[in-house]
C-alpha cells in the first residue's frame, strides 16, 4: 500500500544531520591520520613497521573500547546521553593529540578519540534509522555516511593546505629534513586541532534533539515517543509507529536488557551476518588505501606534494559516491549494491595487483585506485550501517548492533596494524590480489544469505528475520485507536 502520509522533511533534516555529525567527525579523525603519517613518523622517530602501526592504528584500540561499551550502555542509558558523550571526547581528543610532547601522548589522545569515534560510528546511524520513516530510512541513514565522508574530504583538503604552507620543505626531503622542519614540528598538530571546532559544535547541538523514539517506547516513556512521531509525521503515523513498537518488546523486557535475547538461535544468525559484514567492509582493504595513501602513491611514483593531492581527489570520490547510494539504495536494495560493490571491487583489485606486478606506476594506479574508492563508498561503506541498523531486534537492538560495530573495529584495527608487515612479506600485488579473494568471498555469502530489507519497517524486518512471521502484528494495528 502507498504511503501517503506527509513528513516534516525539515524536521527530519536537522535531527539526523545533527547526529550525523557524529559520523562527520568519525570521518575527520580516521582519515586525519593519513595525512599527518609522513610528518609526525619523522617527528617522533618512528623508525619500524610496528612503530608506525601502532601510531596508525592505536586510535583503533579505542574504537573497540567505545563499540564495546555500547553493548552495555547504549540501551541501558539511551543513545542521546553517549553521543553527547561522544562530542564530548572528540574535542578532548583533537586538543590532547594537536598538544602532544611525546609519542605515548600522542597515542593516549588518539585512543581517547577512538573511542568517541567507536560510539559515534555505532549510535549515529542507529539513532537516525530509529527515528526515520520506513519508505526514506535508507536514505536519511545514508546522510551520516555522507558527513562521514565529508569528513575524509575535509580531513584531506585540511591535511593538503596545511602542507602548502611549508614552502620551504623541498618535495623529496629525508625524514631528518622532515622532523626539523615546521610541516614536522606544528604543521601536523593544527591537522588534528582543526577537529577542535566541528567537536565542540556536535556536543553543543546533541543536547537540543530529542531521544530515539525506540528507546523512549522501550523505556516506558511512550508520551515523549508520541511527541516526537506527531512531528514527524502526525498523529496518525505517530501512534502506528508506537503500537508496533510496543508489538515487537515484551513487558518483560522493557526498561533493560535482557542480553539472554541475544543467545537466541535467530538472533543468533544475524548477529553472525552482521559481524561477516562488519569484517568484510574492513578487510575488502580500503582502509589501506585510506590510512596509507601517502605509501601507495609513493610507491606508484608519486612526490609528497603530488600524493597529497590525489588524497583529495580520493576523498572528493567518496562524497560524490555516497550521492549516488542516497538516490539509489531505497530504490534499488541492500543487497543489490552490496553485490555490485564486492564484484567490481575484486575485479578492480585484480588489476591493480597486476599493475604493481607488472610495474605499471603513475596514473593508471590512481584511476583503478580511484575506481575501487567509488565502488566501496556507494556501497560497502554506507550500506554496512543502513543494513546493521536495520538487522537487529528492538529489544536489543543496541547490544546487537554494538557487537557488529566492535567486530568491525577488531577487523580494522588488525588490517590497519598487520598492514606494514603483510606488505613487506607479500609485496604489493600479492596484498591487493589478496583483497581481491576476500571480496569474491563476500560477493558469495551475501548472496546466499543477505536479505532484503528495502521499503520495510523496523518492526516488520524483526516480525520476518527473527520472529519467522512475513506480517505485521495485527495486535499493534488494533491498538492504533486506544493511542490516538
Amino acid at each position: 500500500m502507498k504511503d501517503t502520509t506527509q513528513y516534516n522533511q525539515r524536521y527530519l533534516w536537522l535531527i539526523s544531520l545533527t547526529a550525523a555529525l557524529g559520523g562527520f567527525l568519525f570521518g575527520y579523525d580516521w582519515v586525519v591520520i593519513g595525512g599527518a603519517k609522513p610528518y609526525y613518523e619523522p617527528f617522533f622517530n618512528l623508525n619500524t613497521p610496528a612503530l608506525q602501526g601502532w601510531g596508525t592504528s592505536s586510535a583503533l584500540v579505542g574504537c573497540m573500547a567505545g563499540a564495546l561499551g555500547c553493548v552495555f550502555l547504549s540501551d541501558k542509558y539511551g543513545r542521546k546521553r553517549l553521543l553527547i558523550f561522544a562530542g564530548f571526547l572528540f574535542t578532548l581528543s583533537a586538543i590532547g593529540t594537536a598538544l602532544a610532547s611525546d609519542f605515548s601522548w600522542f597515542n593516549f589522545y588518539r585512543i581517547v578519540g577512538g573511542v568517541a569515534m567507536g560510539i559515534a560510528l555505532n549510535l549515529s546511524p542507529m539513532y537516525i534509522s530509529e527515528i526515520s520513516p520506513p519508505q526514506k530510512r535508507g536514505m536519511f541513514v545514508t546522510i551520516n555516511q555522507l558527513l562521514v565522508m565529508i569528513g575524509v574530504l575535509m580531513a584531506q583538503v585540511v591535511n593538503w593546505r596545511i602542507s602548502l604552507l611549508d614552502t620551504a620543505l623541498p618535495v623529496d626531503a629525508s625524514n631528518e629534513i622532515i622532523a626539523q622542519s615546521w610541516s614536522g614540528q606544528a604543521g601536523w598538530r593544527w591537522m588534528f586541532g582543526v577537529e577542535t571546532i566541528p567537536a565542540f559544535l556536535f556536543f553543543v547541538l546533541m543536547f537540543f534533539v530529542p531521544e530515539s523514539v525506540r528507546w523512549l517506547v522501550k523505556n516506558g516513556q511512550e508520551e515523549k515517543a508520541v511527541s516526537v512521531l506527531h512531528k514527524v509525521g502526525g498523529a496518525t503515523y505517530a501512534a502506528q509507529q508506537v503500537s508496533e513498537v510496543k508489538g515487537t518488546i515484551s513487558k518483560e523486557n522493557r526498561a533493560h536488557v535482557n542480553f539472554k535475547e541475544l543467545l537466541n538461535s535467530r538472533v543468533l544468525k544475524f548477529i553472525g551476518l552482521g559481524v561477516f559484514l562488519a569484517f568484510l567492509q574492513q578487510w575488502s582493504g580500503l582502509n589501506v588505501v585510506i590510512y596509507y595513501a601517502s605509501d601507495i602513491f609513493q610507491a606508484a611514483g608519486y612526490n609528497l606534494k603530488e600524493m597529497m593531492l590525489n588524497i583529495v581527489v580520493i576523498g572528493t570520490v567518496m562524497v560524490l559516491s555516497v550521492v549516488v547510494t542516497m538516490v539509489t539504495v531505497d530504490k534499488l536494495g541492500r543487497k543489490t549494491l552490496l553485490l555490485f560493490g564486492t564484484s567490481s571491487m575484486a575485479v578492480v583489485y585484480a588489476l591493480i595487483g597486476y599493475c604493481f606486478y607488472a610495474n605499471y606506476g603513475g596514473f593508471l594506479i590512481v584511476l583503478l585506485v580511484l575506481a575501487n574508492v567509488m565502488f566501496y563508498s556507494i556501497t560497502l561503506a554506507p550500506l554496512l550501517w543502513v543494513v546493521l541498523s536495520e538487522i537487529f531486534p528492538n529489544r536489543i537492538r543496541g547490544a546487537a548492533m554494538s557487537i557488529a560495530a566492535f567486530a568491525h573495529w577488531v577487523g580494522n584495527f588488525t588490517l590497519t596494524f598487520s598492514f606494514p608487515t603483510i606488505k613487506e612479506n607479500l609485496g604489493w600485488a600479492n596484498n591487493f590480489w589478496l583483497y581481491g579473494v576476500i571480496c569474491a568471498i563476500g560477493f558469495v555469502v551475501l548472496y546466499f544469505i543477505l536479505p532484503e530489507t528495502k521499503g520495510k519497517s523496523l518492526e516488520e524486518i524483526e516480525h520476518e528475520l527473527i520472529d519467522g512471521s512475513p506480517k505485521k502484528t495485527e495486535e499493534a494495528k488494533e491498538s492504533i485507536g486506544t493511542i490516538v
